[in-house]
This record gives structure tokens, sequence and C-alpha cells, in this order.
């Protein structure tokens, strides 16, 4: 099903794209967001896609770059108000895991990995770097790349392996997304007992 077609102006037509392969990626998977599929859905035709994207890897990494950042205001977001006291640490384990499962950005970067596009990856790179220097500000002493790092890794496994594992192992499906929690916990206690 098309979105129907009218004239749209260039920044209307890129966020019809974006929002089509998103919708395209969570369906089916990253392998069906292709230039033509996406032209198909928002009632463009494919060299209206090339003109507004160069390539499947520029829509791709444009779809990267779009998810990487709704997605990392979101976890700082929750950052900043986890920090004040309004949210819990879970929240920011949960934006997360959410980020790289149910947004599809860890299908998308193993994808891009897979098929020898790893340039694609750049935009999410660039968003996390972003927010790491943004929770930084005011917070140097804490382990904030650190901390990044365990948490996206983990997030980027469970997205592409939690189901199987957690079956096989017995265990709940958020056993990973706990144990994160438990493990954050426990390094700002650990850090910062004033904060625990």
């Amino acid at each position: 099903m098309s979105i129907s077609r009218k004239r749209l102006n260039s920044e209307e037509s890129r966020s019809a794209a974006l929002e089509a392969a998103r919708m395209l990626l969570l369906a089916q998977g990253p392998q069906a967001v292709t230039l033509k599929a996406v032209a198909a859905k928002v009632g463009r035709t494919h060299a209206n896609l090339l003109h507004h994207f160069g390539s499947a890897a520029g829509l791709q990494a444009e779809l990267a770059r779009s998810i990487a950042d709704r997605v990392t205001g979101s976890i700082a977001e929750a950052v900043e108000r986890a920090r004040v006291g309004e949210r819990d640490v879970r929240e920011v384990v949960d934006g997360t895991f959410d980020a790289f499962d149910r947004e599809g950005a860890g299908a998308l970067a193993a994808w891009m990995i897979l098929s020898g596009n790893r340039d694609a990856l750049n935009p999410i790179l660039d968003s996390i770097r972003a927010l790491v220097s943004q929770l930084r500000v005011g917070h140097e002493e804490h382990h904030v790349p650190e901390s990044t790092l365990w948490l996206v890794l983990a997030a980027l496994g469970d997205s592409l392996l939690g189901e199987p594992i957690t079956s096989s192992l017995g265990l709940q499906r958020d056993a990973a997304r706990r144990i994160a929690t438990e493990a954050l916990r426990s390094e700002i206690a650990a850090r910062h007992p004033r904060m625990a």
C-alpha cells in the first residue's frame, strides 16, 4: 500500500521516504530497505529517491541517522531525568535496548556490516559520540564512554540473539535488560555513592 501521490517539497519527500524505509525495516528486515521498495511505498519514482539519497546505501545511512538521532535524544532525556531522580536507570536501559531491537538499529547495523557497507554506520556512531559528549557535560568524573560502550554492545547483541539465547537457557526474555540495569545501578553506586 503506497502513500497517495501528492506534491511534496524536498524535505517532506525525504521525510516520507525515511518513514517508509523505517516501516519496511521493522516489518520485513533490513534487506527490504531498497530504493525500489521505498519508492513504491511512497508513490515516488526510483529516480526521485536517487535524487534525494544518491543510492540505496545513502538511503540506509540516512535511515540509520534518523533512527540514531531520535533514539539518542530520548536516551539523553531519560539519563538527565534519572540524574535528578525523576526516572529510574531501567528507562535508560530500555531506551537503549529498544533502539537496537524495536527501532531496528541492531538489524540494520549488522546488515550494513555484513554487506560491506560499514561507512553507513557512521551516522549511528556520530549520534552515540554526540550523546556521550552531551552526557559528560558537568559529569566529567563519570565513566560515560565506558558505560555507553558496554550498554550499546549488550543492546546490540540482545537485538540480534537475545530471543534464541534466553529461550535456550530457560530465561525470561528481558533477562539481558534486567542484568544491564543491575550492572548500571551497581556501577553508579560504586562510583557515586551519593547518587545511589
